[in-house]
């Protein structure tokens, strides 16, 4: 195995993947890598969602480094700004900045077939060699912005839930939030006590599942950190309790869906009482086709008296508001665009160029496909993090990550 300057590695993105793929590098005794991240700062996913009641909707002791466990978390699912501290942490125990080039956005990646190595062409129009590029963009960073008629005449506030704009007050404002997914749940329980009015745009309903989050106490931190084997436990269990219930989504079982539709309408009786209101928000399809949601609150919100749930579509943003096909102009001092991300994840994140000039969105001209969802024939030593159909539904992401990490560098070891 060479080691040093003459075997560079190119880490892209400084998410959980890139900086987990950083400290096992180093473990493996390699050190010649280089993270380019394209922000001024690492997080990914975690630096971007800073909306209020951002948080993460898998358990903590589960979505963190198997490698970097940490006994320090405040609750049961954490709070987005308390994750991007643990990456910060993470990165300082390591030393990982002298590896980074923070501001470096790569815009083309190109292989070249006498040298077997990959030229790197970045923003400013540096080029960067390597022999190996683990590519760890993400799926959750560039935000997905619906296609409305009328967006650019809004007289108000606008803005995406990832781009939230903390210089705007909706204290006692008219608010609308468009979408109704994983954003959505967090972001309206935790606005509306203090706006005017908030109406919310459903397309779709969505399953939603209770969320039972807890507050960890001192003593429980305390506990953890002096005895690190509970922490595991906690961790193994969580693990295993989460692979136990993922049938109930991932396989198209009625009987399995079943389970999983009873606990989520249990939820909504629970929280709502109206049963009108009770029907708009129950979806029409089989548990599990599209993400379960997690929230102990969401459906509440609409229990509010300056809550409503908008069902018609659509027609128009004007610069008063939005208005929706049945003709109603309804007035706003802001609009929330809670409507998600654009995955990427079966298309290259910028223009990649593997042997005979072929490019990687040609080779997935019918479809995306990758082996073991990471590697794809005639891109040589180019490791994909969640790749096309590796991202899961029932459990913590970074399991499938640290799967993948630990198979690229047993590669890499190869070389």
């Amino acid at each position: 195995m060479k080691q040093g300057d003459d075997f560079p590695i190119a880490i892209i993105g400084a998410g959980f993947a890139g900086i987990g793929a950083a400290i096992q590098l180093i473990k493996a005794g390699i050190h010649s890598f280089t993270i380019f991240e394209r922000a001024d700062e690492i997080g990914g996913t975690w630096r971007d969602n800073t909306y209020p009641g951002a948080a993460c909707d898998v358990q903590s002791h589960v979505y963190s480094l198997s490698f970097e466990q940490n006994h320090d978390w405040n609750r049961r699912y954490a709070t987005s700004w308390e994750i991007q501290e643990y990456l910060l942490s993470v990165v300082d125990k390591h030393k990982l900045r002298e590896h980074m080039r923070l501001n470096t956005e790569i815009l083309e990646a190109r292989f070249d077939e006498e040298t077997g190595t990959w030229t790197l062409t970045t923003d400013g129009g540096d080029t960067f060699t390597a022999r190996v590029v683990i590519a760890g963009a993400g799926g959750l960073v560039d935000p997905s912005y619906p296609n409305i008629k009328g967006m650019e005449t809004f007289a108000g506030d606008m803005f995406h839930t990832a781009r939230w704009n903390h210089d705007v007050d909706l204290r006692d404002k008219r608010v609308a939030v468009l979408g109704t997914g994983a954003s959505a749940v967090q972001v309206v329980p935790s606005i509306a006590p203090t706006v005017a009015k908030m109406s919310v745009f459903q397309r779709t309903a969505a399953w939603v599942v209770p969320k039972f989050d807890k507050v960890y106490s001192g003593r429980w931190k305390r506990l953890m950190r002096h005895v690190p084997f509970l922490l595991r436990v906690s961790r193994f269990l969580k693990y295993w309790v989460s692979e136990l219930l993922g049938p109930l989504v991932f396989l198209d079982s009625k009987i399995l869906s079943a389970v999983g539709t009873r606990l989520s309408m249990w939820n909504l009786r629970r929280q709502v009482a109206n049963p009108e209101l009770r029907k708009k928000l129950t979806p029409s399809f089989q548990f599990g086709c599209k993400r379960v949601l997690v929230s102990d609150d969401y459906w509440a919100a609409f229990e509010r008296e300056n809550v409503e749930l908008v069902t018609e579509s659509i027609e128009a943003i004007r610069p008063e508001g939005i208005e929706t096909v049945d003709g109603e102009l309804h007035v706003f001092d802001a609009i929330v665009l809670a409507t998600g991300f654009l995955l990427g994840l079966a298309a290259a994140p910028f223009r990649v160029i593997g042997r005979h000039g072929r490019t990687l969105d040609d080779a997935w001209e019918r479809g995306a496909v990758a082996y073991k969802g990471m590697a794809v024939a005639g891109f040589p030593n180019w490791f994909i993090m969640m790749g096309p159909n590796t991202g899961p539904g029932h459990t913590s992401v970074l399991v499938y990550t640290e799967a993948q990490i630990s198979h690229a560098i047993q590669a890499i070891k190869k070389i």
